[in-house]
């Protein structure tokens, strides 16, 4: 694990290692909240690639990607869980459910805005429409509209967001942060409740690399993603979140 900045050291965080190595975790460690998430998160991929690697062939050692952000969001849903029931006073229990809220708003509800982007440039390409710089500002602006609410300003140069956004100039990959965060919230609920049992499932759901389909792998492991249930569940872990926000906090009763 490379932990520390050092000059010249690339930013971000990512893990890595080949079919015979150990998995190698790059990260730039700091003493805050989103340098131990971050590194929660790299950890559940290396668990992942390591499982996967020891216990396939090489030609089925490599998970699908439609399945790659399961682990590293699931280790960040119980390492949260771990967090509030921990939690010293009123202010870090607010402060760990704020940040909760956050990546959850980050992850299932952002980058489902940017896949249904990517969604209709596509479908407007592939009708023969021409489209420009200012035709991508301007659908990109209105869905943050949609999905952001009247409620909220939206600045007029959040527009131009959409060309700062590196996954964009990849088809098609966002919205697999949203079925993985969602997967992974039912499959942290089944393990917090289950116990053992889905532990196990869990365990054989990392062990089995890319040797079947992603939803038929998940679906053995307890989760079924063509069940619009198993979205719907994460969605309620994120309501009871904001309830135990407005509880906790005197300010939201006013």
């Amino acid at each position: 694990m490379d932990v520390y900045e050092n000059d010249g050291k690339k930013g971000g965080a990512y893990s890595w290692g080949s079919y015979d190595s150990k998995p190698y975790i790059l990260m730039n460690y700091k003493e805050d909240l989103n340098s131990m998430f971050t590194l929660v998160h790299e950890l559940g991929h290396s668990v992942h690639s390591y499982y996967s690697r020891s216990s396939q062939p090489y030609i089925d050692a490599h998970y699908k990607i439609f399945v790659a952000e399961v682990a590293s969001t699931l280790n960040e849903l119980l390492l949260m869980e771990y967090m509030l029931k921990n939690a010293k006073g009123k202010k870090e229990k607010l402060y760990i459910l704020n940040y909760h809220l956050e990546q959850f708003r980050t992850t299932v509800y952002r980058q489902t805005m940017f896949a249904e982007f990517e969604k209709t440039i596509h479908e407007k390409s592939e009708a023969g429409q021409a489209l420009t710089g200012e035709d991508f500002s301007k659908i990109y602006y209105d869905l943050n509209k949609k999905y952001y609410g009247e409620d909220i300003e939206i600045d007029s140069q959040i527009a131009i967001e959409w060309a700062r956004v590196p996954h964009f100039y990849s088809n098609f990959y966002v919205y697999k942060y949203a079925t993985g965060f969602s997967a992974a919230a039912a499959l942290s609920f089944l393990i917090m409740n289950d116990g053992e049992s889905a532990q196990r499932r869990y365990i054989e759901f990392l062990k089995s690399g890319g040797s079947k389909y992603p939803l038929d792998q998940l679906r053995d492991a307890g989760v079924d993603m063509e069940d619009k249930y198993s979205v719907l569940k994460a969605l309620e872990l994120f309501e009871k979140a904001v309830e135990k926000l407005s509880l906790e906090d005197d300010f939201t009763k006013r």
